[in-house]
């Protein structure tokens, strides 16, 4: 029988756990990240729907999954996403303007346009660039974990993926490399509760995702994913026994996502709307506000504030990079090597010629010097 899953906030704001030992700031802080997690997702689901970007990968009801597991990690350690963890990555300082940017593809992009919208990545904080590719980061991480090993370093690795994820062969590979290697990786499933269309239950019999650890000697444990301080608690463990070379450790988050597997995706056809109202009153923003205000931590009206000036901040950056450039065509056949060479030049050169007959080339891009 699996075992039941962690608990401190139940649904409906009361303490049922150990209070956690966290200042009045950091519980409040905890909050605006939820809130601006569910802002940007608003947001971003609209530019979508108004044809102004191409694909959003919802996060909406996972807020608490997303915020809880990043609060522990310091900001040498490393954050592999799976999917929806940009707005954790923004928490971990992505900077706004660089989350909109990977949305538009535009000039201010820094993944220079190769990715498409909403796979972001950011090097100061440590957050790779992930692929739509089920399960590779897994192995990928537990690889860079292997080399922060080898050279001493203090840096923790936390691998999301989703419950989908675990039927890959990365997800397999790599836990049992890392139980291995004792290399200081955690491990975040996010079970949701569907991968795309496919439900837990037709995905595997084992009786959890945590048990899975076992075979490969990775201890695993259950965390209801809508109850931020459970998912922080649970997490912090996690990452202070892998820092302390207790080798890795598999932490799984159950939650729901409320809205589709992507912006392209139909969940009515699929599951129930019983099944989304019994989550909805789970809600985890809804459950965490509960709490704090019984804390006396947040007053009455100043939750629709936060949210009006978190929303004032999104709109401004998105004026801002709405009006920026689109990325330059040369740089299609750049960073590859230190200079151009000279058969991408003339096939970037004929591009070009077919661009401009067309009507499609960008102003200022022109060919090069061959």
């Amino acid at each position: 029988m699996a075992a039941p899953a962690l608990q401190i906030v139940d649904p409906d704001g009361k303490l049922v756990g150990a209070a956690p030992d966290l200042s009045d700031e950091a519980l409040r802080d905890l909050f605006v990240h939820m809130l601006r997690i569910r802002a940007l997702d608003g947001r971003m689901l609209k530019l979508q729907r108004a044809g102004r970007v191409g694909f959003v990968g919802t996060a909406t009801g996972l807020e608490a999954a997303l915020v809880g597991a990043a609060a522990p990690l310091r900001s040498t350690d490393w954050l592999w996403s799976g999917l929806r963890e940009g707005g954790a990555a923004v928490m971990r300082g992505l900077p706004l303007a660089e989350y909109v940017a990977q949305m538009y593809c535009n000039a201010n992009d820094t993944a220079k346009g190769r990715q498409m919208c909403n796979h972001f990545q950011h090097k100061g904080t440590n957050y790779p660039s992930w692929s739509s590719v089920i399960g590779t980061q897994v192995p990928h991480g537990v690889g860079a974990a292997f080399a922060t090993k080898r050279r001493g370093e203090d840096a923790v690795h936390v691998i999301h993926f989703g419950d989908g994820a675990t039927s890959s062969n990365g997800f397999h590979s790599a836990l049992n490399l890392a139980a291995v290697w004792k290399v200081p990786a955690v491990f975040v499933c996010t079970d949701n509760g569907w991968a795309i269309s496919v439900p837990s239950s037709s995905q595997t019999a084992s009786e959890s995702y945590a048990v899975k650890g076992k075979a490969y000697g990775v201890p695993g444990c259950t965390v209801d994913g809508n109850d931020v301080l459970a998912c922080r608690a649970a997490m912090a463990e996690a990452v202070d026994a892998a820092r302390a070379g207790d080798g890795p450790r598999l932490v799984v988050l159950r939650t729901y996502r409320m809205l589709g597997h992507s912006s392209s995706d139909d969940p009515s056809k699929y599951r129930s709307d019983d099944e989304v109202e019994s989550w909805a009153r789970r809600d985890p923003i809804e459950r965490f506000h509960a709490y704090l205000s019984e804390q006396g931590l947040v007053k009455d009206g100043e939750r629709e504030q936060i949210e009006k000036d978190l929303l004032s901040e999104i709109d401004a950056v998105i004026r801002e990079q709405e009006a920026a450039p689109p990325m330059a065509l040369k740089t299609l056949v750049e960073d590859v090597y230190a200079d151009v060479p000279y058969h991408l030049r003339r096939q970037y050169n004929d591009f070009i010629t077919v661009a401009e007959k067309l009507g499609h080339a960008q102003p200022g891009d022109g060919a090069f010097p061959l």
